[in-house]
């Protein structure tokens, strides 16, 4: 039975606590190749990711230099679209530009 309230009536979750936890997050990464142009990582960074100019070619220098570079991070459901976009922009284009995700 559940307790009620001073106005009589019950409360649906009086007597239990729930706990409320943040989505996880993940980090959406691309990945050198010796075949996508450096124009076309930026173009994708700009469209796909939102990024302006100056921080697309940072992200861009480090995919060349690193391997790979950090496009951002977000819940699961916008990173894995954001993913699949990338995937298909290079496709649409002939690149083989490799996106994936990590959880952070």
């Amino acid at each position: 039975m559940m307790p009620d309230s001073p106005d009589g009536l019950s409360e649906p979750n009086a007597g239990t606590e729930q706990e409320i936890r943040e989505p996880k997050m993940y980090r959406v990464i691309l990945h050198n190749d010796d075949y996508t142009t450096m124009d076309f990582v930026i173009e994708v960074l700009i469209s796909v990711f939102h990024k302006p100019a100056a921080d697309a070619t940072r992200i861009m220098i480090d995919v060349h230099n690193k391997g790979k570079g950090i496009c951002g991070i977000y819940t699961y459901d916008i990173a894995a679209t954001r993913v699949v976009r990338v995937h298909q922009l290079a496709r649409k284009r002939e690149f083989p530009l490799k996106c994936s995700l990590e959880e952070v």
